[in-house]
């Protein structure tokens, strides 16, 4: 049977006391809610919905190319980053895929889908979880795509601009595809220093992935892009699914959106001083808060109550990350929200700790 392996599953969430009001941790939003410009521009775009939309995104494509300063042609729309991240899977169908562990699970399972094996680039504790030089001498001839994180889900570590650029000339001397998921770079106070989206023009085997689901709160829209200077792959991401894959109101809200500069920057000043808040409690408690750089932090419980099921009782869902490749018991994943829910999490943390029985797993 199929399992659900994601955060925000707040619809089945069994179990959950239906006196409380729902708190979801699990899943990485921009606490800031949806900008009152892409609601309005939902609403408006409803009449639309008598006609189909747009196949090719037209008008959101070159909102995208103005705000990106790269050319339309390069873009492609989609049903949210995991429906063009299958595409592309379909689309180079790679014999082995090189992956970081831990790292989003859709990686490996748009990979396998598309007939691929697998190869972890394993991120050690004793480096933070973070990606390091070796990953390089783990590229060779026999890898089919390569894909990272930056910043990395669950762990939230940044990878910095050489060493990509070493990642991605080392994957263009193999003819290798590379994938690098930037969705969570919109919340760093200058993402263009760590983006490699610059190089697409240059290296055809870059995918650079994006999506509105995070930055803009809107993943029940589900709209996400990617950007490539390979023109024979932008035809097969059309040519490998259904046309008319992003809805007139999804189009409509990313075009609003991009029109909206202020809020990104107040979601961006929100998430370094709640990030930051939010560390220096969770360390309180006797956690491993490892500094992450995205709008959620990354622990470990060395003493491990069992956090997620304990908080579940309580109408709070956080990410267990146990069953992450390369994480066990004790790694957990929580959202960073506006101080108010912050501080509620906090406070059932600390009732918890005060009557739990704790297991120490080191």
């Amino acid at each position: 049977m199929y399992q659900y392996v994601h955060g925000g599953d707040i619809y089945g969430a069994d179990g959950l006391p239906q006196e409380k009001v729902l708190l979801d941790f699990s899943a990485n939003i921009n606490p800031l809610g949806i900008p009152a410009g892409v609601r309005q521009a939902i609403r408006d775009a409803i009449t639309g919905c008598v006609n189909y939309p747009d196949p090719f995104c037209r008008r959101l494509r070159a909102r995208l190319a103005e705000t990106l300063g790269v050319p339309a042609e390069r873009i492609y729309c989609g049903n949210g980053a995991s429906d063009v991240l299958f595409r592309l899977a379909f689309s180079i169908r790679p014999k082995r895929t090189l992956v970081p562990a831990p790292t989003f699970a859709d990686y490996e399972r748009a990979a396998v889908a598309a007939g691929s094996k697998m190869d972890y680039f394993v991120l050690r504790k004793e480096d933070g979880f973070r990606v390091t030089p070796d990953i390089v001498q783990a590229i060779t001839k026999r890898t089919g795509m390569v894909v990272l994180c930056n910043p990395n889900n669950p762990t939230g570590q940044l990878t910095e601009q050489p060493l990509l650029q070493t990642v991605l000339q080392k994957c263009a001397d193999l003819d290798i595809p590379l994938m690098i998921d930037e969705c969570f770079l919109d919340f760093l106070e200058d993402p263009s220093a760590w983006s490699l989206l610059d190089l697409t023009g240059r290296y055809p085997n870059l995918v650079i992935l994006k999506a509105f689901t995070k930055s803009h709160a809107i993943p029940g829209v589900r709209l996400g892009y990617c950007v490539t200077g390979n023109a024979g792959l932008l035809d097969k991401l059309y040519a490998c699914g259904p046309d008319w894959n992003v809805s007139g109101l999804a189009q409509a809200a990313g075009i609003a959106a991009l029109e909206d500069r202020d809020y990104l920057e107040a979601a961006r000043q929100l998430m370094v001083r709640e990030r930051n808040y939010m560390a220096a409690q969770l360390r309180r408690l006797g956690l491993t808060v490892y500094d992450g750089a995205a709008d959620y932090l990354f622990f470990y419980a060395p003493n491990d109550p069992g956090w997620g099921a304990l908080l579940r009782e309580r109408g709070i869902l956080i990410r267990d990350c146990s069953n992450y490749h390369g994480l066990g018991r004790g790694y957990y994943r929580v959202a960073v929200k506006q101080r108010r829910q912050n501080r509620q999490l906090i406070k059932e943390m600390k009732e918890i700790k005060k009557h739990a029985f704790i297991t120490d797993l080191d």
